[in-house]
């Protein structure tokens, strides 16, 4: 019985073909939207939180700087120091590893070739502590750190515009007035959650960088990479409580710099993302209303339709609630076609914004199931009324209809 009048719903939508796409269009559309924006958002907090981790797994991020008075301007501390460094080593063995660096943009030469790129001195740590491997060659000893010895490692794109394919292991270029030697090229890391090119850098050790290019002895970061035996919240408490003392920083005075914790920002980042994907969510679910509003329009134009069909039936025998099931499972069926429709359209739409916009393509079927759900639910709600009053009709009355 149910599926019988499954296929009467079917051949009465088919029965005016364009009519029935018309009153699709609404469903169709709100559904779209909620799948492809949720999608969308859906990839967008991923490759957030991936761009995020690439700075580094559990790592802290200790930089000079604070606030004067709480609400006051923004002051210039001290720069950090290589005893503040010295001081993290010592005071947490716990830690993965911590590293001291700073960097500069500087412009390097490779023959007639030329690139602006960001230069990073550091200590050997900074391999640790990043999650940077070496794809090819070595990183540098701490015996060349001590040493200042004049040699470097390059990010991939540095090694794409100066040597293309080839291997650069050996070769000179000039960094700044400095010559250095290549002696390894870094792994990919790709663009930073802030859109920066990761790998248009040189690396180089620490005392080079502060004796050749920069000029000074200050440290403008310093890394400390946890691991996952102690909460990042614990080492953080330890890494502030040992630079207070290092630096002298009096118990009522606030703290002259910052430490941020990677993980929480990008956790702060990928929330703020799903709250957008919400709202913009839920600002498509409002088509799917509009398109709820367009079945119950069109059911009962088709209700007034079917008057004389309708007395016909309930006249040899057919209960009220049988009219009330054919129609609300016509509406049903409706909104459901138009739903699916939907899903195909936003999924499709969903990929074509992924591929353009590098993010990953990440379909949820909980979302897919949900929205079948909720087109069918959206049926059943806007063709109650319609169907109720096809139920409601007098026999003898809708047999006069003409």
């Amino acid at each position: 019985m149910f599926w019988e009048t499954v296929r009467l719903a079917i051949l009465s939508i088919t029965r005016n073909v364009l009519r029935s796409v018309l009153t699709l269009l609404g469903i169709v559309i709100g559904v779209a939207a909620v799948i492809a924006m949720i999608t969308i958002g859906s990839g967008t907090t991923e490759k957030v939180k991936a761009d995020i981790s690439k700075l580094g797994s559990n790592l802290l991020v200790v930089r000079a700087g604070g606030m004067s008075q709480p609400g006051g301007p923004r002051v210039r501390a001290k720069e950090l120091e290589g005893k503040d460094v010295q001081a993290l080593v010592g005071g947490i063995p716990e830690a993965r590893a911590i590293s001291a660096a700073s960097q500069k943009i500087v412009r390097i030469i490779s023959g007639t070739e030329s690139l602006s790129v960001s230069v990073t001195g550091a200590d050997t740590g900074y391999f640790g502590a990043r999650d940077w491997g070496v794809v090819l060659g070595r990183e540098y000893t701490d015996q060349e750190v001590r040493g200042g010895a004049g040699v470097c490692l390059i990010g991939q794109t540095v090694r794409n515009e100066f040597f293309g394919a080839g291997d650069p292991l050996g070769l000179a270029i000039r960094v700044g007035r400095m010559s250095c030697t290549i002696i390894g090229v870094l792994e990919t890391k790709g663009f930073s959650g802030f859109g920066q090119d990761q790998d248009s850098t040189v690396l180089m050790p620490m005392t080079t960088f502060q004796r050749r290019v920069a000029g000074n002895r200050d440290v403008e970061t310093i890394y400390v990479a946890g691991t996952d035996a102690v909460p990042m919240a614990t080492l953080q408490e330890k890494v502030e409580d040992i630079l207070r003392e290092t630096r002298r920083i009096a118990p009522d005075r606030d703290d002259d710099f910052s430490v941020r914790d990677m993980t929480q920002i990008a956790e702060t980042m990928a929330s703020a993302t799903t709250v957008m994907t919400g709202m913009l969510g839920a600002l498509a679910g409002v088509s799917l209303l509009v398109g709820g509003i367009g079945i119950m329009n069109i059911m009962l134009v088709s209700v007034t339709e079917r008057t004389r069909e309708i007395g016909i039936r309930l006249a040899i025998g057919a209960q009220e609630r049988d009219i009330l099931v054919q129609f609300l499972v016509e509406a049903t069926v409706l909104s459901l076609i138009g739903g699916l429709i939907g899903i195909a359209l936003g999924m499709a739409l969903a990929g074509l914004a992924s591929a353009s916009m590098s993010i990953p393509f990440t379909p949820s079927l909980p979302v897919i199931a949900l929205a079948v759900g909720f087109s069918g639910a959206i049926g059943m709600v806007f063709g109650f009324f319609p169907a109720l009053r096809a139920a409601r009709l007098d026999p003898i009355d809708a047999l006069r209809h003409e």
